[in-house]
């Protein structure tokens, strides 16, 4: 193996932990900006934002766009999904005063809901099996999150409404990533990102002229908004992409099962949450849960 062949190689596999990393900063970034933004507005922004950015990165480079019209329908399909509807809905329900943890248990449950559904397809002669090793994988990685984020479920926490607008995003990222592993085509991730933002920014800025709070320019919100654009969506999103298109469903979305655990070590370490022995145990059970689900199947000896 070449020199650049190996750090290839080692890039590829830092990419599912540098993308939880990444995705788990969402949930910080919530918390500093929320206070000074309505949440469409918000994103809105974020939405407008990232197309400049990609696009100035696509020219510099000469990124190819789809050639196909229905692969820009496809992205357009998805970009309403997962980031219009998967964001819209998480962000709404934390604007209204649903606690972050249990957001982050139902959107959580992703994992479960895609490994069902590939189940389904493949007794209809379709997908791809799901494993013995892979359930056990996936039934651990949930319980380790319910240990996580179980002590921040409060009685009365919940409201309809919030309870609702999670749901929701739960079913757009499911549905979202099962859709774009089915029909997607391998493309620049930079330009099937500004499809996929163009497209849900279409879904967002007239439900954000909608909302009557302004816009409050905190330092808070600032940091938040460039948080988003630079290092969630340039950074995140274009990993998801890139993940969905070269691993197995069920192995990418397992990754999701280690958002909240990180998410409880970040506020721990940025805002002094307490991390009990109950969220410990939770990240041990939920790593060795993705572990059994990402792992690859031993090869057969070969015959001669």
């Amino acid at each position: 193996m070449t020199a650049s062949a190996g750090r290839q190689a080692a890039l590829l596999q830092a990419m599912p932990a540098v993308f939880v990393l990444i995705w788990s900063t969402g949930f910080v970034v919530a918390r500093f900006g929320m206070p000074h933004a309505p949440p469409m507005s918000f994103l809105a922004l974020r939405y407008a934002c990232s197309l400049l950015a990609f696009g100035v990165w696509i020219v510099l480079a000469r990124a190819r766009w789809p050639r196909d019209g229905m692969q820009w329908l496809h992205l357009a399909v998805t970009g309403v999904l997962m980031h219009g509807g998967y964001l819209g809905g998480v962000w709404i329900a934390i604007k209204g005063g649903l606690g972050a943890g249990l957001v982050a248990l139902i959107v959580g449950l992703q994992p479960l809901l895609t490994a069902l559904w590939l189940s389904a397809q493949q007794g209809q002669g379709a997908g791809h099996r799901v494993t013995h090793r892979q359930w056990l994988g996936l039934c651990l990685g949930l319980l380790g999150l319910l240990l996580v984020v179980g002590n921040k479920l409060h009685l009365g926490e919940a409201s309809l409404l919030g309870l609702a607008f999670t749901v929701l995003a739960l079913a757009s990222i499911t549905v979202g990533t099962l859709y774009q592993k089915r029909w997607l085509a391998a493309c620049d991730v930079r330009t099937a990102n500004s499809v996929q933002l163009l497209a849900a920014l279409v879904v967002t800025l007239p439900l954000a002229l909608m909302e009557s709070e302004s816009i409050d320019w905190h330092p808070h919100m600032v940091g938040a908004l460039a948080w988003s654009v630079l290092v969630l969506t340039l950074g995140g999103s274009s990993l998801l992409y890139l993940l969905i298109q070269r691993g197995a469903a069920t192995r990418v979305t397992s990754l999701m099962y280690l958002v909240p655990p990180c998410t409880a070590v970040l506020a721990w370490l940025l805002f002094d949450e307490a991390l009990g022995l109950s969220v410990l145990a939770g990240l041990a059970l939920t790593a060795v849960g993705v572990a059994l689900v990402v792992r690859e199947p031993p090869r057969p000896a070969a015959t001669g």
